[in-house]
């Protein structure tokens, strides 16, 4: 920790730039941000990562002409400017406190997988924000008693009220880097659908990050220590994960990544150097150090073609080449996700395409499982392919419509299931263990922010063929308000 803390404070004397924090994933404005990139009004200001810079979000917004969007848009974005804006400069702090009531039918977070009870819950939180030149700090603590019946949240449930912190970090940003330690939903890859390697699929979890280069080309790498998990002797094993990419974005509208994800387990193990160094690959490393890991490999590129971007994802979890030996024929584990997104006048759309085999994200070994407290670091599930078609526009002044068309394959793979033995790699397959579970999804979500206050809310219903469960109406309607205040440190 002192170590961590000494990083942190280390590019404070290397620049005096004003540090920006990050806008939440969660954050009400970031579905009118999102339109507004789909839509061609804005330009992406990091594509192939979430979540972006509050001022990174203000440059993006700065150039747009009233005279070109429509009157509805124009609105959306005089009001992101004055919600982003910082009015005081030097060491200031801003408060950000909300409130709010839901009813759902579900508590999973992701409506697609509704999963938990349904409930009349209610939420708050004050989101605090230190600005101290080079050097930002957020805290983020709230409650909400949704979290008691989400199956993927494993914290204290045992109580009236449950609560985390959402964010809770520190940043010191320098022209040619970031050190950053605390917690934050990040997601790697496009944005249209959970990262392969690193997502938000999990609840924000603490977490050392280095950014090293400029915004043309720049390393990034994620330490952390995970859960510990017993191995097939019953053992409880110490685990780390690290990810780390090599970002390119040339002149012109391409930028890809590639990125590598390991996954250390062992009775008492440390993370050892040669895995926490991000200028690396674990994959070499393992072998030239003789210390076993589990290694992820892939990479993620998105190009736009006049007014439509294209992007895809690629993992390879475990790819046999040499298939001599029994031991060496089991099926491959990989994941991908193509799709394009672009804009017709007010309107935007996103259609993608993603599957992810049986065996993905699963080994041999429990304990290096891609996966912490239950949930996947990238994708929550495995043995599926998803087809989706989204679209966007602005309605009105500050109101959002996204109808949603999706259909999901879901086999009986799960990366939480023990690995199957050598014998059994005949029979089980790369995609689609049986029986498969057809679900279409035919859903609008919209959201309305007037003032101080947001309605927003999510329904449609889902066909479900050859499941344990009948088609059904899933939804989630929600209010919540919130205000601001900012002011000199002194």
């Amino acid at each position: 920790m002192r170590t961590a803390l000494l990083l942190l404070l280390l590019p404070a004397s290397l620049a005096a730039q004003e540090a920006s924090p990050y806008l939440p994933l969660s954050h009400w404005s970031m579905p009118y941000v999102e339109h507004l990139i789909a839509a061609g009004r804005i330009a992406d200001p990091s594509p192939l990562s979430r979540p972006l810079k509050v001022d990174d979000v203000l440059r993006a917004l700065a150039p747009v002409d009233s005279t070109v969007v429509t009157r509805s848009e124009w609105a959306v974005v005089r009001k992101i400017r004055a919600e982003l804006t910082r009015t005081m400069r030097g060491p200031a702090a801003r408060l950000d406190i909300d409130a709010g009531i839901a009813g759902s039918s579900h508590a999973r977070r992701d409506p697609l997988r509704e999963a938990g009870v349904g409930h009349a819950t209610f939420n708050g939180g004050a989101a605090l924000t230190l600005y101290f030149g080079p050097v930002v700090v957020s805290t983020h603590p709230y409650f909400d008693t949704r979290l008691k019946w989400d199956p993927d949240y494993y914290g204290k449930k045992d109580r009236a009220i449950a609560g985390r912190f959402a964010e809770a970090y520190g940043s010191a940003q320098w022209r040619y880097g970031e050190i950053f330690f605390g917690s934050l939903d990040r997601n790697w890859g496009p944005r249209f659908t959970e990262g392969l390697l690193v997502s938000p699929s999990p609840y924000s979890y603490d977490q050392l990050d280095f950014k090293i280069g400029t915004e043309g080309v720049y390393f990034e790498g994620i330490l952390t220590q995970l859960d510990n998990i017993a191995d097939t002797s019953g053992t409880a094993n110490t685990r780390h994960f690290v990810a780390h990419r090599l970002v390119i974005r040339p002149p012109g509208h391409t930028t890809f990544a590639l990125w590598e994800g390991t996954i250390t387990a062992g009775v008492g193990r440390d993370l050892e150097p040669w895995f926490a160094n991000i200028f690396t690959l674990g994959l070499v490393q393992q072998y030239d150090q003789g210390s076993l890991s589990n290694n992820l490999l892939g990479f993620d590129v998105t190009t736009r073609l006049k007014r439509t971007q294209l992007f895809a994802s690629v993992l390879l979890d475990d790819i046999q080449v040499d298939k001599s030996k029994a031991s060496d024929k089991e099926p491959p584990s990989y994941g991908f996700t193509l799709g394009a997104q672009g804009g017709i006048s007010r309107f935007g759309w996103t259609a993608f395409y993603t599957q992810v085999a049986n065996l993905t994200y699963r080994t041999p070994n429990p304990a290096e499982a891609v996966m912490r407290r239950n949930v996947g670091l990238g994708r929550n599930f495995s043995d599926y392919d998803q087809l989706t078609l989204r679209g966007s526009m602005i309605a009105g002044p500050s109101v959002l419509l996204e109808p949603e068309i999706t259909v999901l394959r879901q086999g009986q793979g799960d990366f939480r299931l023990p690995y199957p033995t050598v014998p059994q790699y005949a029979s089980t397959p790369t995609l689609f263990a049986q029986p498969v579970t057809r679900t279409v999804r035919l859903a609008i979500a919209g959201r309305a922010a007037h003032g101080r206050w947001v309605l927003s809310g999510n329904g449609g219903v889902h066909l479900i063929n050859n499941g344990p469960e009948k088609s059904r109406w899933v939804g989630t309607i929600a209010v919540s308000w919130r205000t601001k205040k900012e002011g000199h440190v002194p």
